[in-house]
């Protein structure tokens, strides 16, 4: 089954076809002192430093950091991003594209949690020069120092770029193929590959995002707190400004996680505007946990059009939370908007966002693990609940049986497969891989193009006329002979004891002497104390738990300390690497924890 279409500015010679970074200049001189990007840093004060620049500012800055790039660095050679997220990364982009310099979008290497995702990205880019600032510079050399890493041409200092370098600047033609910058993917299921997005790429999928958030609403603006080394936070906060020359207002990641509710307070402090906004699943289950009545006092969220919810698995049980806890704030009940999307598609394939609630559907979770999509009464046995990721927009999706390489009926589970202006060229100096994700060619394709498709890795199924997300396929837990998904495998763990922290679990297969083996790894929940934690009341709880859900016995279920659940860059569990750990006995279990107290 296949749904979308190619939207006629999106195709070649359509009149959208204007390169977003020449947008910049354009912004500039029709609305030179509307504001462009507003960062806000709460480093400098409690309540929030609001440093904006307008859009004439905007392009003077981002002309003058393309200058000094091209002293240092010629086209197509790559400018790694080692920096923190403030307005310097985001004229640091801007002025990489508009100079034909190819940048790699990092982060300064004190983040912590990321350092072999950092040393893997940053070799495989092999970068001429690296930018990054003045407080961060210790941090890179040290980095440069302990790994045996490409040592750059030379290091630009973002804060430090002269603006009067912008009169040097000489516009250069930038072409739909010409490449923008490589989007390493977050390493869920395998070493950090750059995707090689093109400036024809991040035009189109700005366009289809706009598309597929419906903004008919005036004065639109977007928040954010997105790491712009993630696709999805680089496309909401960098490029959809540039598509109609709105304002982004955005911080960093670490500002969120120390306090989730300066998000939802930065979207109500945009009176009389319609705001929006994009996060992770685990995002929106952090606030409706911190969105107590004393927090939310006081919010008006009545302007939040739309806050896309996607880049992991979307839980039915967070969308209700959420709603629940910022409807006294005036959450509307159709801004939730459920999507699915990834680099190798520059971000952005699908979204419900037509201003209604999100759609919930019951299906037979076993006759789902056989391919096939039976709706049910909820409380029927084996009942799971599936969440519509609605439509794409400008582009084509189509559930393929990736053996036969034939299109599947509706209602049949097989391989999501992608087609449009804003699928990926490839994997940087990786031929082979490259043509295996995306040189998809259907067999018999009827009306639909021939190739060439991009294979998402994922299940899906459409029905009524929309996406179904279903899981990975190198996730899929194969026992005696009957499909699991590992998601649902989790959540039947995390709600099994109130031990098992939510939403850091994993579930994944070992090789056994006839089957696979199901082992499920979970963090202690710190709100249980280890004193009175019973370790063979947890187990014994988990075991039933999924005994009876799944009809299928646990191999091994290892409780560990937090922090011990490898994640991705955007949120998810890290089932690949959370398994190599456990077969290399690196995790920290909570028994270890527990006898090393005496």
């Amino acid at each position: 089954m296949a749904l979308g279409s190619l939207l006629p500015e999106l195709r070649p010679g359509g009149s959208g076809r204007t390169p977003l970074i020449e947008r910049v200049a354009r912004w500039a001189r029709e609305k030179p002192d509307a504001p462009a990007f507003t960062f806000v840093d709460y480093s400098l004060r409690p309540s929030g430093a609001h440093l904006t620049l307008s859009w004439s500012e905007t392009d003077r800055r981002a002309r003058a950091t393309a200058a000094r790039l091209r002293q240092v660095a010629e086209p197509g050679e790559r400018a790694a991003l080692l920096l923190p997220q403030t307005l310097e990364y985001m004229m640091t982009m801007l002025g990489a594209m508009y100079a034909h310099v190819v940048a790699v979008p990092l982060f300064s290497p004190d983040l912590p949690g990321h350092a072999e995702r950092l040393i893997g990205a940053y070799t495989d880019a092999e970068p001429a020069v690296i930018v990054t600032t003045r407080n961060a510079l210790p941090h890179v050399e040290k980095f440069l120092a302990d790994h045996d890493v490409p040592q750059p041409r030379e290091i630009v200092f973002a804060e430090e770029v002269d603006p009067d370098l912008a009169g040097t600047w000489r516009d250069e033609p930038v072409g739909f193929d010409d490449l923008a910058y490589l989007q390493y993917t977050s390493g869920s299921t395998r070493r950090p590959a750059g995707v090689e997005i093109t400036h024809g790429n991040v035009t189109a999928n700005a366009a289809q995002l706009w598309a597929g958030w419906a903004p008919d609403r005036p004065d639109p603006e977007l928040v954010s707190w997105l790491p712009l080394f993630h696709d999805m936070g680089l496309i909401a906060t960098m490029a959809l400004p540039l598509v109609n020359g709105n304002h982004a207002i955005y911080t960093d990641p670490v500002s969120f996680i120390m306090n989730p509710m300066r998000w939802m307070e930065l979207i109500a402090s945009r009176p009389g505007k319609n705001v929006y906004t994009a996060g992770p699943n685990f995002a929106y289950e952090y606030v409706a946990t911190m969105a107590k009545p004393n927090k939310i006092a006081g919010l008006d969220l009545s302007g939040l059009t739309t806050c896309l919810n996607g880049a992991e698995p979307i839980r039915p049980s967070t969308l209700r939370t959420f709603a629940d806890a910022l409807a006294p704030a005036g959450l509307r009940p159709g801004a939730q908007a459920p999507g699915y999307g990834l680099a190798e598609a520059t971000v952005f394939v699908s979204a419900a966002a037509e201003d209604a609630p999100p759609r919930l559907i019951t299906v037979d979770r076993d006759k789902l693990t056989q391919g096939v999509l039976e709706e049910c009464p909820a409380d029927a046995p084996h009942a799971n609940t599936l969440v519509s990721c609605g439509r794409p927009h400008g582009q084509i999706v189509a559930i393929v049986d990736p053996e036969t390489r034939t299109e599947r009926p509706d209602g049949t589970v097989g391989e999501i497969w992608v087609h449009g202006p804003n699928t990926a060229r490839g994997y940087w100096r990786n031929s082979e891989r490259s043509q295996s994700t995306f040189g998809g060619e259907l067999d018999e394709p009827g009306e639909l193009p021939a190739g060439p498709w991009m294979k998402t890795g994922d299940y899906g199924v459409v029905h009524d006329g929309e996406l179904y997300v279903t899981g990975r396929i190198k996730d899929l837990i194969i026992v005696d002979g009957r499909n699991h998904y590992p998601q649902d495998i989790e959540v039947t763990t995390q709600e099994a004891h109130l031990a098992v922290r939510p939403e850091f679990v994993a579930a994944f297969a070992v090789p056994g002497d006839e089957t696979e083996r199901l082992v499920v790894v979970a963090e202690r929940n710190r709100r249980v104390p280890l004193g009175r934690l019973d370790l063979e009341e947890v187990e014994s709880a988990v075991r039933a738990a999924i005994n009876v859900e799944h009809e299928m016995s646990v191999h091994e279920f290892v409780l560990i300390e937090p922090g011990g659940i490898s994640r991705t860059s955007s949120g998810k569990i890290a089932r690949a690497a959370t398994r190599q750990r456990y077969l290399d006995g690196a995790l920290l279990t909570t028994a270890a924890r527990i006898a090393s107290r005496g």
